[in-house]
């Protein structure tokens, strides 16, 4: 795999021929019709390199070679995608790294996980980053559900009702990872949870349920559907909810792939003084939000020509219409649709926003409920 790694003489060499070229071109442009200048596409360039601040071979890195293959399908010229892996400091250091030197060719782009927005929403020291300083191509979506032990009750309803009565064992990586939604969904509702953290991943966690050490596990949609779907059909696991999809409009709706699950988000509201304007309600929707509504994400310098942008966007719609792509999407990256453009800038810029209430919530919240003295800026 060919490498292209950004460096500071490199921007600067990039700079000065745009300066160059702008110097060249504006006499000449002063020529001519202003619908002439205005309705001119952009120049797409021949190689795009993408940021993927995580190992090779993990989840957001297959995501980015699947994706790299379709977005380019539709540009002009069929740019080549060079996959940039720069891991470390669980993906902040290379975003950290792409926030630096990335300049607004619209040739350099980052991919983005959850725990890239998270670190940022927590204001953690280590950040040199803002997605404020981005715009987002596209965003894609996972789902996940909730489940229990049987031994818990034969059906959701007694097994939420044991939950609020009985103590039980969670087994979670951390509580500022993508589990931290998870955990805030449990305590509004009442459950009596014991968290283990440690587990490398979510399939240690599965592992430690199936081996009978917890009796309520969270995996995300493809896993569950492969790995949990087998428990639930011998009786050993009972589907509680599931989190949920958000709509264009911010709203949670149920998961097209679970139907018939009730979404976290219902049964809060069902609970008698609960509104959407509660702010820990609030609080849990943009962690939602940004963690799973949005969980994967394309970006690229705001300062990037307007008109090179919006064909980004174009080809990412194109794409997101393609019936080949969604029978291969819904096998490797998983069934949901994407959001594109304006859409997910409106829900990125929403999400990302912690007020400083909000922010001192979650900190009380680590703390009294985790022992996590939160280190933000």
């Amino acid at each position: 795999m060919s490498l292209i790694v950004s460096t500071p003489k490199r921007h600067a060499l990039k700079r000065h021929a745009r300066t160059t070229a702008l110097a060249v071109m504006l006499p000449v442009m002063g020529l001519l019709p202003l619908s002439s200048a205005v309705h001119a596409e952009a120049e797409i360039p021949d190689t795009l390199t993408w940021t993927v601040p995580f190992g090779v071979g993990g989840g957001t890195d297959v995501w980015a070679r699947f994706m790299s293959n379709w977005v380019t399908k539709d540009l002009p010229g069929n740019p080549a995608v060079v996959i940039d892996n720069v891991p470390g400091g669980g993906s902040i250091t290379g975003v950290n790294l792409f926030s630096k030197r990335a300049g607004d060719d619209g040739d350099e782009m980052v991919v983005t996980s959850a725990s890239t927005q998270y670190p940022a929403m927590l204001r953690d020291r280590r950040v040199r980053y803002d997605y404020a300083d981005w715009e987002p191509i596209l965003a894609a979506p996972t789902g996940g559900v909730i489940y229990a032990s049987s031994s818990l009750g034969k059906d959701s309803a007694s097994a939420l009702k044991a939950l609020a009565s009985q103590k039980v064992k969670f087994a979670g990586q951390n509580p500022t990872g993508l589990e931290m939604p998870v955990l805030m969904a449990f305590d509004l509702l009442d459950f009596q949870v014991d968290p283990v953290f440690g587990m490398k991943s979510r399939g240690e966690g599965r592992l430690a349920f199936e081996r009978g050490e917890v009796a309520l596990d969270f995996q995300t949609t493809s896993a569950y559907r492969s790995n949990v779907t087998p428990l639930v059909d011998a009786g050993q696991a009972v589907p509680l909810f599931s989190l949920g999809v958000m709509d264009d409009e911010g709203h949670i709706e149920r998961d097209p792939s679970f139907p018939d699950l009730p979404t976290f988000s219902e049964l809060y509201l069902a609970q008698e003084g609960h509104s959407r304007d509660d702010e820990a309600y609030q609080i849990f929707h943009k962690f939602f939000a940004s963690g799973y509504a949005m969980q994967k994400m394309l970006l690229v310098p705001k300062g990037v020509d307007p008109a090179l942008l919006e064909q980004y966007r174009q080809a990412a719609r194109d794409m997101a219409k393609d019936p080949e792509f969604l029978k291969e999407a819904a096998v490797k990256v998983g069934p949901y649709g994407l959001m594109v453009g304006k859409a997910a800038a409106a829900q990125l810029q929403d999400a990302m926003q912690l007020s400083e209430t909000q922010h001192e919530w979650v900190k009380h919240w680590l703390m009294e409920r985790h022992g996590i003295r939160l280190q933000s800026r």
